[in-house]
């Protein structure tokens, strides 16, 4: 099942984009009700929640891609790194056999 926000983004295909508007939810929630348990006024303490879900729900939607992005480049090192690895290994170029030094001497 697709759930689309706003009638065309798609939450359950974009990556973060479910968890946003679970911890948006969340934040309206807690900043509405706590305006309205100080002040008892109905109309700002809507204003208040819109203004919670939309900061809550922009700022780990950036949090989220942030480290989805962090993520991505980690894995495109590694998976250089083995490639390296994997094409290096037993030639002249090969780092480990640098330091293990001569090993046919045994000395």
């Amino acid at each position: 099942q697709s759930f689309k926000l706003l009638g065309f983004l798609d939450v359950n295909s974009v990556p973060c984009s479910r968890e946003s508007v679970l911890y948006g939810s969340v934040g309206s929630l807690v900043v509405g009700l706590g305006h309205f348990l100080a002040t008892s006024r109905v109309r700002r303490s809507c204003d208040f929640a819109v203004g919670g879900f939309i900061c809550t729900m922009l700022g780990y939607w950036f949090y989220c891609r942030y480290n989805l992005a962090q993520q991505r480049i980690r894995q495109r090192m590694l998976k250089e790194g083995m490639r390296n690895k994997i094409l290096f290994e037993g030639s002249s170029l090969d780092p480990e056999r640098k330091q293990t030094g001569n090993e046919g001497s045994d000395s």
